[in-house]
């Protein structure tokens, strides 16, 4: 039986897009209050089924893309070892117009940046993390031109 190239095995993926990020959070009511009072996410999701612990999730408005904020030390049957503890998630980056601007309205509103926007080849961007630790970036992407990965 002949193997697939990858380019064909790729073509034929079932993931279609991602839905979900999970950040892990120390309380999630504060961090429901800094991801939609601070950073102007609107909650998608707030409620506790039985037997389960409670669920809330935040997005940008318009996006289908939802961070789920979970309690960490929630105990349920299957969870990974990294949902135990805040801030020990991956890095998301929020895609803005203007990085600068973004930046200091995030600044004025007490959002904790670990860098101020740095210019890129290919995007401005600058980092801050969520009063758990967990790390995200504001990014305004550049056009490129194939120039600009040249050295």
């Amino acid at each position: 039986m002949e193997s697939k190239s990858r380019a064909t095995v790729a073509q034929e993926s079932l993931i279609e897009k991602l839905n979900l990020v999970t950040v892990v959070v120390k309380d999630q009511e504060a961090a429901l209050d800094f991801y939609t009072n601070t950073l102007g996410l609107e909650k998608r999701a707030d409620l506790t089924p039985p037997g389960a612990p409670r669920w809330v999730t935040v997005a940008p408005k318009g996006q289908d893309i939802e961070i789920s904020l979970w309690q960490a030390g929630s105990r349920t049957e299957g969870v990974p070892p990294s949902h135990q503890h805040a801030g020990n998630g991956t890095s998301w980056n929020f895609q803005v117009k203007d990085c600068r601007k973004a930046y200091a309205e995030l600044k004025a509103r007490g959002v904790k940046f670990r860098t101020e926007p740095v210019e890129y080849p290919w995007a401005i961007a600058a980092a801050f993390t969520d009063p758990d630790g967990n790390s995200f970036g504001i990014t305004q992407p550049k056009a490129m031109s194939p120039s600009a990965w040249k050295q």
